[in-house]
């Protein structure tokens, strides 16, 4: 059996900006060719993008991305080139073009589609017949599938296996949840397997509005060795020689190019079983967090942007966050202190800016405040103070937020957390308002996780301890802690995680040592929040269960979660 140079493009592309996604695959292409591949391999829809949702419905993008196809075909020579596309006609496929030599030589339409989740395939596409076309390349059977279709063991690639593929190759716009690269490496190793062939998997890496992509490209043996992994959340295109008369890693040498940048002159080196390391739990969601703010801002065509800067640790993390995406000299950081803020808040805001070299401007709010309440007066006369007093400070800042985005042209970080979006702790108008909520889906104890994984990257309280340290309060009231409104973190996280990700009832919650008032007051937040996290700005999906597009609840809804069980714990 002979062996087969492949280039795995493991590439960042952008929803809907043919033009340049097709440039990219032509460069990798060129990459691929001057080091003499047999093969390219590149994403799911590296064309369009991915998800690219209702552009599917527009006649005029559909025929610029046939064009578009048409440009990376011509552009093949001697490697053969399987890139995602579309397949226009009277039914959409979601497909892979396998292109020689300027020539079309076959094509595979996916066709197990996902329609679960962040996924709605069905929306838009028809799924493949079955065929089992099978392509020689180099003296080597290669067989098709696009993403979805390697999941299921009664799928196609089990079946591709079966008629006779040495090699598989699979192209992905595999989304990123936390801890997903264990269950996807499983999957693979099982498939090939199953199959009795070699797969070689690429998939999509960057950000595209709340999904991450993350790359983490690998080759599987026919025993389920990973042989060959890229790294996480970074563009790269590799180039592997594949034995494929050895089957173990012990077996499994390898030539393998790194190529970061495909205009740098590549040294080849003969080592054994290249994989990259995977990062940590904690690790691996920092990093992709990191990833989709850089893509969210620089894709929007953003430059700068602003955070507000409490002192708490959510904006803390969320400036960290932004300034390794961006650079420091791209962060603007703004204290507003009220009448109610600590003047630890504003130390600790001076300190983790000055940590992280970024700007820091204070304006404060006590004379829009009482303005405000002045206005209000009249409205509010009979009324004892609640929350609509607090929550103007809120919106204060909010608006002074938006004013800086459109005078100065930056985009507006909201820095409120999963859990406080889970039970509606957050002010419309307020916190709330800004263009990209970077810990949107990160529960208040990852985030304390996330700090303290970032000081140790620093060697240093990056972060500074106190702010760690201090117990979470909105400082919108004298005193105010967040323990007062809501039930202590380490209690109220496992509950929502319960709840939103894992679809437990409260019977069962109960069943775990959870009180049953607690849990139906938290089921009672969760859903009556709803259409305050309609209108919150986009996030990026880190967890199994993310609310956008992942957790979809109607916002008029008569069900409530926690009256099924209540009787039974009174």
């Amino acid at each position: 059996m002979p062996s087969l140079r492949v280039a795995l493009c493991q590439l960042n592309v952008t929803v809907g900006d043919l033009a340049g996604n097709t440039m990219r695959i032509v460069e990798a292409l060129k990459t691929a060719e001057d080091a003499g591949c047999d093969l390219a391999l590149f994403p799911e829809l590296a064309i369009t993008g991915y998800p690219p949702e209702d552009l599917l419905h527009e006649p005029a993008f559909l025929h610029a991305t046939e064009h578009a196809c048409a440009q990376v075909v011509a552009a093949t020579g001697s490697t053969v080139a399987i890139f995602g596309t579309l397949e226009t006609g009277e039914q959409l496929f979601n497909a892979a073009i396998v292109a020689r030599n300027g020539v079309v030589e076959g094509i595979w339409h996916k066709e197990l589609l996902p329609n679960y989740g962040v996924f709605d395939e069905r929306r838009w596409f028809t799924p493949g017949d079955g065929a089992t076309p099978l392509f020689s390349i180099a003296g080597t059977r290669v067989a098709v599938t696009i993403c979805e279709d390697a999941w299921s063991s009664a799928g196609p690639l089990v079946r591709q296996g079966s008629a006779g593929a040495e090699v598989v190759v699979t192209l992905n716009a595999s989304p990123y949840r936390r801890d997903v690269l264990v269950e996807r490496t499983e999957m693979l190793c099982a498939r090939a397997r199953e199959a009795d062939a070699t797969i070689v998997y690429v998939n999509l890496v960057g950000g595209q509005d709340e999904l991450i992509f993350d790359g983490a490209s690998m080759v599987v043996s026919p025993d389920g060795a990973v042989l060959s992994r890229l790294p996480q959340f970074m563009e790269q295109v590799e180039i592997v020689d594949l034995d494929l008369t050895a089957k173990a890693p012990a077996d499994a040498l390898v030539q393998v190019r790194h190529v970061s940048d495909p205009r740098d002159d590549l040294l080849e080196t003969m080592y054994q079983a290249t994989v990259v390391p995977s990062l940590d739990s904690v690790g691996e969601v920092y990093s992709a967090l990191v990833l989709a703010t850089h893509d969210y801002v620089s894709k929007n065509h953003f430059r700068e942007i602003g955070v507000g800067l409490s002192g708490g640790i959510d904006s803390a993390l969320v400036a960290a966050i932004a300034a390794d995406a961006l650079g420091a000299e791209c962060v603007h950081g703004v204290a507003m202190p009220s009448r109610y803020s600590s003047e630890g808040s504003l130390s600790d805001a001076t300190a983790l800016a000055t940590n992280l070299g970024i700007d820091l401007r204070t304006i404060a709010i006590e004379a829009a405040h009482q303005a405000l309440l002045d206005l209000l007066a009249p409205s509010f006369v009979g009324h004892a103070p609640n929350l609509a007093e607090e929550n103007l400070q809120a919106r204060v800042r909010g608006t002074l937020m938006m004013g800086l985005s459109n005078k100065l042209g930056w985009l507006i970080l909201t820095t409120g957390n999963k859990s406080e979006t889970a039970v509606g702790y957050a002010t419309l108008y307020g916190d709330m308002a800004g263009g990209f909520a970077v810990i949107k889906d990160v529960p208040k104890l990852l985030v304390y996780a996330l700090c303290e994984y970032r000081n140790q990257l620093a060697g240093f309280d990056l972060i500074p301890q106190a702010i760690i340290d201090k117990p979470p309060s909105a400082e919108l009231r004298p005193d105010q802690r967040d323990d007062d409104t809501l039930p202590p973190y380490p209690i109220l996280d496992p509950i929502l995680e319960g709840y939103i990700e894992d679809g437990r009832t409260i019977e069962e919650l109960v069943g775990q040592g959870f009180d049953p008032a607690v849990c139906r007051r938290v089921f009672d937040l969760v859903d009556g929040a709803e259409y305050k996290r309609r209108q919150a700005p986009p996030g990026p999906r880190v967890t199994h269960r993310a609310f956008g597009k992942d957790r979809r609840m109607p916002i008029v809804n008569g069900f409530r979660a926690s009256r099924g069980y209540g009787a039974e714990y009174e």
